[in-house]
């Protein structure tokens, strides 16, 4: 779950990146296009790489970075449905914090729509499910960067497989923010 503090850093810099034009107000249906181009052709590769693994070629590094490159891409997809254009200077973590600015009460206004005779309890379980979705993003972030320079090969199947997973989950979820 994200901390309070996680969500005010986040909002601070989020007001320091559209201060320096690393994030600005604009809408750009070309890009967006693109983007959900890209992350559809993201879990493609994924899915195809994990399928042509065998004990002579083991892709998990390219898994786990095509599986974040496919949520970045639906992120910033969805980032631009709202009206926000990501910059090119350390686009990664401006886009992580925008998510946590931007989309995350969005997110939790779509799950609540489906779920309309939702209880307490499960009004509790989708704030923590989004704030989890929100959260896989960094996880996978980080971990493309852990992954590609300093991780033992015994961890690294399940570790592709769980990016693969979580980019499936995260890119289902923020399609319904798209039209």
């Amino acid at each position: 779950m994200l901390s309070k503090n996680r969500i005010k850093e986040a909002e601070a810099n989020v007001i320091q990146y559209l201060r320096e034009g690393l994030l600005k107000k604009k809408k750009h249906k070309t890009a967006q296009k693109t983007y959900s181009e890209n992350c559809e052709l993201s879990l493609e590769t994924a899915k195809r790489l994990l399928a042509m693994e065998d004990a002579a070629y083991k892709p998990y590094l390219w898994v786990i970075v095509v599986s974040y490159y496919a949520m970045y891409y639906i992120a910033n997809a969805v980032l631009l449905e709202i009206g926000y254009k990501v910059g090119t200077r350390i686009s990664h973590k401006v886009t992580a914090e925008s998510l946590i600015v931007f989309v995350r009460n969005k997110l939790k206004a779509e799950l609540i729509e489906n779920y309309e005779e939702a209880s307490e309890e499960a009004l509790g379980l989708i704030s923590s499910r989004v704030d989890a979705l929100i959260e896989s993003f960094e996880c996978e972030r980080a971990k493309r960067s852990k992954f590609q320079y300093r991780m033992d090969e015994k961890l690294k199947r399940s570790k592709a497989i769980t990016s693969f997973s979580r980019a499936k989950s995260f890119v289902f979820e923020m399609k319904k923010l798209l039209p």
